[in-house]
């Protein structure tokens, strides 16, 4: 996905999930799952996906992150804030996308940046997140 394919990485996430349904790190899968599909302007899959994540783990800051740019677009302004606060109580550092892309170095990545603005960077913006 890090390197603008993201449609190449999502039978690889399923697969991955379904050949091990119950391991401990479920939400990661799901939340990579989800960010593939929202790169991938595949929004509503996104955001199912990344709930699920959430609900595996509410601890992982990145998956609220993800989450709210995969609702703004679909005009659910109200839950998408709300998961961006969440994000944003568990990293306060990460109060914008110039300081997340510093902490996160691979979001920069040309490749990624192409899909990136059209959905997730845009999502984001939607959501009230600040560039700078």
């Amino acid at each position: 996905m890090w390197l603008g394919q993201p449609d190449a990485a999502i039978p690889q996430i399923k697969k991955a999930i379904r050949l091990n349904p119950h391991d401990s790190n479920i939400a990661s899968y799901y939340w990579a799952l989800g960010s593939a599909n929202l790169v991938s302007g595949h929004l509503d899959d996104a955001a199912i996906l990344l709930s699920k994540a959430r609900a595996a783990n509410p601890r992982l800051f990145f998956i609220h992150f993800w989450l709210a740019a995969s609702l703004a677009p679909k005009g659910n302004l109200d839950e998408a804030r709300s998961a961006l606060a969440d994000s944003i109580a568990l990293k306060p550092e990460i109060t914008s996308l110039a300081r997340w892309q510093a902490e996160s170095p691979w979001y920069t990545n040309p490749e990624f940046v192409t899909f990136a603005e059209k959905t997730l960077y845009a999502g984001l913006r939607r959501a009230g997140f600040p560039d700078n």
